[in-house]
């Protein structure tokens, strides 16, 4: 009995949390999609060496506040890597690497 109870609950709960009105789901991308936090990816990967704010320069880093890189070379550098610098164009997305490069901007003084 307390088999068929779970198994109901189950069932009930799979149906009430499916697609209504016979959609099918699709892999393409809705107006609904998160935007990448530049912010959350910079502290996961960056801020061992940058540091928080940009100036820690561990291992060699380069000062982000005072950096006169560009958008765009800043997502080659962090792309391809430069010096120590690992690159990260096999761990993170175009638009994750994208997001951090224009996060780094708001550190700049």
């Amino acid at each position: 009995m307390k088999k068929l109870l779970i198994f109901s609950f189950l069932a009930a709960f799979t149906f009430a949390c499916s697609q209504s009105d016979g959609e099918k789901s699709t892999s393409e991308p809705t107006a609904e999609v998160k935007k990448v936090d530049g912010e959350k990816i910079y502290k996961t990967y960056c801020v061992t060496c940058h540091g928080l704010y940009g100036d820690m320069g561990a291992s060699g880093a380069f000062n982000l506040q005072t950096s006169a890189l560009a958008v765009e070379e800043r997502i080659n550098v962090i792309t391809n890597g430069r010096n120590a610098m690992t690159p990260f164009k096999d761990l993170l997305s175009a638009d994750k690497i994208k997001a951090v490069a224009e996060y780094t901007m708001t550190l700049k003084k």
